[in-house]
């Protein structure tokens, strides 16, 4: 008998994906303990590099999954060390990321609120170095405990080690050389709170509050995502499907003037600048179009919805001619967030 994990075969992944797709897996192995991953590794078909899933919200099955799939199920929260002013906060790969949210407020903790109601796992955040208004996880991370089968050991990667850039890591651009089984945070008692992101004053406003707690961030970004964000229960979707682009600042700056009201902000360097995907998406004229039960949000043009039946090749194909109307339009590529399982870009 295993012991911490469990082998499913010809798994059944509909409802493993928050789009809600038709997708099956020859193997789906369930792991209660990381301590597992050697002996399952073992387990394994030779040379098979399996799928890390985490809560289904990041990627897409435009067809089924050929390797293995494997889901770590720790959500275990502990704190490592607290010396009154900042904590060191240990959350396994299981762990439901805005749960883990909520926790660090509940326990006097800062800096992780306007990452609220993202959703997914903990052991997914990394990886994509999840974002929104105006912060990224990788500026709390103080280390990523993984196990890399290649060299049969489990690691623990410091922030520069794991490589942070905008929606990227070094555990996407090496996709399968780990598995990521728990993330370790750095978190203060006291900090500022960031509101200069679009959106979040204004809520905050509306409120009457002038000087907000992390708490009342959490609460302002909430109901922002409420707002624009279809709710994966209600319809599939995995949340932006876009990035936004960045482009040289002589290339922003002349799509500002062709195309008054064009939001700019500044990119990741002083030469480049970022565009909201959303805006062009919208002004291209997708903004709620509807291809059979695969659609644009009305609510938001970022997000990818299926209204009941729609299949992963379908998604793709639709995200595919946004991306073709944008480039023809604009002049600018689009690329997407979420995994793409079963088919290329």
């Amino acid at each position: 008998m295993s012991v911490g994990y469990r082998i499913v075969e010809g798994a059944d992944l509909r409802a493993r994906n928050s789009f809600g797709v038709a997708a099956r897996a020859p193997l789906l192995v369930e792991i209660d303990d990381a301590a597992a991953l050697p002996e399952v590794f073992a387990r394994l078909p030779p040379g098979s590099a399996p799928l890390v899933l985490g809560g289904g919200s990041n990627l897409l099955f435009a067809g089924d999954a050929e390797v293995p799939v494997l889901a770590l199920r720790d959500d275990a929260v502990t704190v490592l060390d607290d010396d009154g002013a900042e904590a060191t906060v240990r959350a396994g790969a299981g762990a439901s990321w805005h749960g883990f949210v909520r926790w660090t407020l509940d326990h006097g903790l800062c800096g992780l609120e306007n990452l609220a109601l993202i959703p997914g796992t903990v052991g997914a955040a990394p990886i994509q170095n999840i974002g929104a208004y105006g912060v990224e996880v990788g500026e709390r991370v103080q280390a990523v405990e993984a196990w890399e089968p290649a060299r049969g050991r489990f690691v623990r990667l410091s922030p520069r080690e794991c490589a942070f850039g905008y929606r990227d890591s070094l555990f996407k651009r090496e996709g399968g050389r780990y598995v990521v089984t728990a993330v370790e945070f750095r978190l203060p008692r006291d900090a500022s709170v960031r509101i200069g992101y679009a959106g979040i004053g204004e809520e905050l406003a509306a409120s009457g509050i002038d000087v907000p707690t992390p708490r009342q961030v959490f609460e302002a970004v909430c109901a922002i995502r409420a707002r624009k964000l279809p709710d994966p229960a209600v319809i599939g979707n995995a949340g932006s499907f876009f990035k936004n682009p960045i482009v040289p600042q002589a290339q922003a700056e002349a799509l500002a003037a062709a195309h008054p009201g064009l939001p700019v902000f500044p990119g990741a360097d002083a030469g480049s600048r970022k565009l909201p995907a959303a805006w062009l998406i919208e002004a291209s004229g997708w903004k709620g179009r509807r291809e059979g039960d695969a659609g644009v949000s009305p609510g938001h043009a970022l997000v990818l919805v299926n209204h009941g039946a729609a299949t992963g090749a379908q998604l793709l194909a639709l995200a595919r001619r946004i991306a073709g109307s944008v480039q023809a339009d604009f002049g600018v590529a689009l690329e997407p967030e979420p995994r793409i399982v079963g088919a290329r870009w």
